[in-house]
């Protein structure tokens, strides 16, 4: 059986990225990425949505979000899904 486990996501930052360091000194920084969904309904009225996914960052390019993005730049996203059981 193949599986493959790739996702990209494009949407705005809801907040400025903050630099974070784990224990063995490895860069990591979380973003908060909402994606809005503009649609019409069977009525016709017009109505917008709102997803929010939260997205890690690790090493140089956690380094690299923070030095270069704020909170609501454009950002696209390719990698992979992990899910996070609370």
């Amino acid at each position: 059986m193949v599986a493959l486990n790739k996702v990209m996501i494009a949407g705005r930052l809801t907040r400025k990225p903050e630099l974070r360091t784990t224990p063995n000194g490895v860069a990591v920084t979380d973003l908060l990425i909402a994606l809005n969904r503009d649609f019409v309904t069977q009525s016709g009225d017009k109505q917008q949505e709102v997803c929010f996914v939260d997205v890690v960052v690790w090493g140089k390019q956690a380094e690299s979000c923070v030095s270069y993005l704020d909170c609501s730049s454009t950002v696209l996203v390719e990698g992979r899904l992990q899910l996070d059981v609370w």
